[in-house]
């Protein structure tokens, strides 16, 4: 009879951006023998440069705090959205209060639990997912880069068995269990047929940077900008990179983009022209690198865990990134899963329910971001209502910061889907054309 042989990790981890770097280091720090596969070299460019203040709590407990300090990333204070002036919008309010061209929050109008400073950051993805993937390093666990993961054996009984190529050569290692953070490739995903195409969103985004834009000289001229567009689901993002480096991004439906001609560059900045300050100021800036188009944007997984297997971050669910809520979910995830994964490990139990108090937790968190991205884009520019009316602000606030885990479903939601559903009921109201293509009843959660 031959003897069982211990695995050689206790969780292999596929991919090194940031949730599968955050579950590294988190398992490290709990003493659990790890190893992180990532299929690229870094520092590589990513898309996701603005982060929520709840991602403070994770490097705060992780260690990493000071090291995005020292790195000097520039602090976001606050969010900030800008529309067209809508004549047929004005001279009506909603409870008392007037829509606005500009609205904005800052953070510290509102205090969150184990966050103390009054700003988050905005980063260059290269550097910041570097750092982050060092870190983990640095905490002890094993980490490859180049190692495209191609394999994946859940058949046997005490151990996952992962594939690999690296350096050109195929290798394979046994796990206790495996974490997916291999992001918008989903690889268990994939494999194991649990990934959904959103019915609902279907984005598409044209990004860039830019050297030497003008974000003026007000103490909000580092805020993440949310400009609208005059159409339909179609807005830019203004995410400050360093003093003088922004990085711009125009997202719309694919379709929008399906019906022009297919150049790029045509496209992006004739949708810029249907806001002229911001077209006029970008022409004066130097763009520093070509358009990347981001599209497969919004899906899910009929299961974000099962026996021997974790999914988080992008791998697990990506929902369109207005709110910046891309690495606030991953640094989530991985903060969750990897108390569950502790316990499985002391306990040597790795079946579904083991992970059942994640699942749950994620389920609902990423609810809360679907179902708010769902309300924003049908009140479009009417969403600056809720953010200037006293009543509903800091509501408004609590979901930007990402405390989005907690109940099933804040009140500012309910009542977004109540005035939808009433301008939807009544096509003479005279906000019933400045409505997204979206209906209230696409915010029900899909997955």
């Amino acid at each position: 009879m031959v003897d069982f042989v211990a695995p050689d990790y206790d969780v292999a981890i596929i991919g090194g951006g940031p949730g599968g770097s955050a579950t590294a280091s988190y398992l490290s720090r709990a003493g659990i023998k790890c190893i992180v596969l990532e299929k690229e070299k870094f520092p590589r460019p990513h898309v996701g440069e603005s982060l929520v203040p709840s991602t403070t709590v994770v490097f705060r407990e992780l260690g990493f705090l000071h090291k995005m300090e020292e790195a000097g990333f520039v602090h976001k204070h606050g969010a900030a959205w800008t529309t067209e002036t809508s004549p047929s919008a004005y001279g009506v309010t909603f409870e008392g209060v007037a829509q606005a061209s500009a609205v904005d929050l800052r953070f510290a109008e509102r205090e969150q639990a184990g966050v103390f400073q009054e700003y988050t950051y905005h980063v260059d993805r290269a550097k910041f997912d570097k750092l982050l993937l060092e870190h983990a390093e640095e905490l002890g666990a094993t980490v490859v880069q180049e190692a495209a993961v191609n394999h994946i054996d859940f058949d046997h009984a005490r151990y996952v068995e992962v594939g690999y190529k690296h350096q050109g050569t195929d290798r394979k290692l046994t796990a206790r269990m495996v974490v997916d953070a291999s992001g918008r490739r989903t690889f268990l995903g994939r494999r194991l047929g649990l990934k959904v195409n959103d019915p609902v969103f279907d984005q598409y985004a044209l990004h860039t940077w830019f050297e030497g834009l003008d974000r003026g000289s007000s103490d909000k001229s580092e805020f993440i900008y949310i400009h609208f567009l005059p159409v339909t689901n179609t807005w830019v993002w203004q995410i400050p990179i360093t003093e003088t480096v922004t990085s711009i991004g125009v997202v719309t439906q694919k379709a929008n983009f399906a019906k022009a001609s297919g150049d790029r560059d045509a496209f992006f900045w004739e949708n810029l022209k249907t806001r002229p300050d911001l077209y006029e100021n970008l022409r004066k800036a130097k763009q520093l690198r070509p358009l990347t188009a981001e599209g497969d944007y919004s899906y899910g997984m009929k299961q974000i865990c099962g026996d021997r297997y974790v999914l988080v971050g992008d791998a697990a669910r990506f929902v369109d990134p207005i709110f910046s809520s891309g690495v606030s979910i991953a640094l989530s995830s991985a903060r969750l899963a990897s108390l569950d994964i502790v316990k499985a490990v002391e306990q040597n139990r790795f079946d579904r329910s083991c992970f059942r108090d994640f699942e749950t937790t994620m389920r609902r968190g990423c609810a809360n971001w679907y179902n708010f991205i769902s309300m924003y884009y049908r009140l479009n520019v009417l969403f600056t209502y809720f953010v200037a009316n006293p009543k509903y602000r800091l509501d408004v606030l609590r979901l930007l910061q990402g405390d989005v885990y907690d109940e099933e479903e804040p009140p500012v939601l309910s009542k977004m889907r109540e005035l939808v559903t009433q301008v939807e009921g009544n096509p003479n109201h005279v906000w019933h054309n400045l409505l997204g293509s979206l209906t209230a009843d696409a915010a029900k959660p899909t997955f």
